[in-house]
This record gives structure tokens, C-alpha cells and sequence, in this order.
């Protein structure tokens, strides 16, 4: 599987709102109004991570939820992350 060059990357990013490239893998923080808004979204990510066989690593403080994607076995950013970023984007 073909990973992106960093300058690749940065310009596919331009896409998607808020998103960082940092360390091999894309980042981006969401804040919610409290607990439970912030469980239904990693909810919601995590169905969708399932059905593309991809899977995030999210991090929750509260409010507060990180999404990194990299795709483990090949080192870097791949398309399925650009592919589950712009899904993740798309939840209202």
C-alpha cells in the first residue's frame, strides 16, 4: 500500500477542515458541548471504522475527542485515512 509524502499530504489536508499531519498519521481535535455528545460521535466513528476495516486511534477527556489515522502497516498516511477523515467530516 502506497503511503503519501509529506507535501502530498499537507496539500490532500487542505480538504479537510482542522486536520494536522503529525508523526506518519493525521490528527484532529473536536470539541463537544459535554460527555455524552462527545461518546455518540466516537460512537459514530467507530461504526464507521468498523465497516472499512480501518480503525482509529481516539482519545477522550470529557468534552474533548482526538482522532489520529495512519495506517499501521504500511508506516503513513494511506488513502483509507484520507478515505475515514473525510467520512469522520461528514458526520453532522
Amino acid at each position: 500500500m502506497k503511503t503519501y509524502s509529506t507535501d502530498t499530504i499537507q496539500s490532500k489536508l487542505k480538504e479537510l477542515k482542522d486536520w494536522q499531519f503529525e508523526a506518519d498519521g493525521i490528527e484532529k481535535k473536536f470539541v463537544f458541548s459535554d460527555f455524552t455528545q462527545a461518546l455518540g460521535f466516537i460512537v459514530q466513528v467507530g461504526c464507521m471504522a468498523e465497516k472499512r476495516n480501518h480503525h482509529p486511534e481516539l482519545f477522550n477527556v470529557y468534552n474533548k475527542v482526538t482522532i489520529r489515522l495512519t495506517t499501521h502497516d504500511a508506516n503513513g498516511v494511506t488513502d483509507k485515512d484520507l478515505d475515514l477523515a473525510e467520512a469522520i467530516e461528514a458526520i453532522p
